[in-house]
């Protein structure tokens, strides 16, 4: 029978210690439950985190914060030395100030319906022997959702498309009898005399609107992903100003009140002095 060394116990015992703290840290043997967060396309989203739940009040002497997705890691940050995916680059952080308190929630700013999905979040402590254990944290499922509308215009007017994120990247029409999809507008394409992007904003206006720009309009991401849907109904002028003359004719019930009490008030009026004559 080969004998073992006392170097090749050490290594034994040593991979044993590993193994046991990541399955002793693994969100699967955590009580601590999921959260979830919503958001929709272009906003900010904060993903909850506190260590001290978990580590107790007493500090790290430096904070090592890890999220991660089920495929990836998403960002790390060791003091002063940060890391973030490429498709996370200049969206995500953990303040760096609030993070000694216990407080390291990650702050996803600009959030993408690519961004939806679960997240762990990870402090690395020291372990014996100078080796390094990653504690579990929390769990949170992040849902984001695409903005819906429904709107209005005349003939002759303007419809504003909000991009919302400088991640829209075409916008695509369906007509209000037709089943087909056209593409109205792609990132880099100059305005024209219907079609203005604004310089700073991220809003495509659409000009001098017409019975057959009625329809649906999405405004579509990098991976054709459905930032916003708008449907737009095109109405006739002349029949839209009747409509909202009679709207503002229209009384309130206050006034309708008072009208009706008017009336009454000069029927009984008439109804005394034609008994007296």
């Amino acid at each position: 029978m080969k004998t073992v060394s006392k170097r090749q116990w050490f290594f034994i015992h040593l991979q044993c210690f590993l193994v046991g703290s990541l399955v002793e840290s693994s969100p699967l043997s955590s009580t601590t439950h999921f959260l979830s967060v919503t958001s929709k396309v272009g906003n900010q989203a904060v993903l909850p985190c506190s260590w001290k739940q978990r580590l107790g009040a007493a500090a790290p002497p430096a904070c090592h914060i890890q999220w991660t997705t089920p495929a990836d890691t998403v960002f790390e940050q060791r003091g002063e030395e940060k890391w973030q995916a490429e498709e996370f680059e200049g969206r995500v952080e953990v303040p760096e100030e609030k993070l000694g308190s216990g407080d390291c929630s990650l702050i996803i700013t600009d959030v993408q319906i690519g961004d939806t999905g679960r997240y762990e979040s990870f402090m690395v402590v020291d372990g014996v022997r100078s080796t390094k254990t990653r504690v579990f944290i929390q769990s949170v499922k992040l849902s984001v959702f695409d903005h819906k509308s429904l709107q209005s215009r005349g003939q002759g007017g303007d419809l504003v498309l909000d991009l919302y994120t400088r991640h829209s990247m075409r916008v695509v029409f369906q007509g209000r009898n037709s089943s087909e999809w056209s593409d109205v507008w792609m990132r880099g394409d100059k305005n024209s005399e219907r079609l203005q992007k604004h310089l700073l904003n991220e809003q495509l206006a659409i000009k001098m609107l017409k019975s057959s720009d009625e329809g649906t309009y999405k405004v579509l991401d990098q991976n054709g992903l459905a930032v916003s849907t708008v449907q737009l109904s095109v109405e006739d002028s002349t029949a839209l100003k009747i409509t909202q003359t009679l709207e503002n004719q229209v009384p309130t019930d206050d006034a309708a009140k008072s009208s009706c009490s008017a009336l009454l008030i000069f029927s009984v009026l008439s109804f005394q002095i034609l008994h007296l004559l």
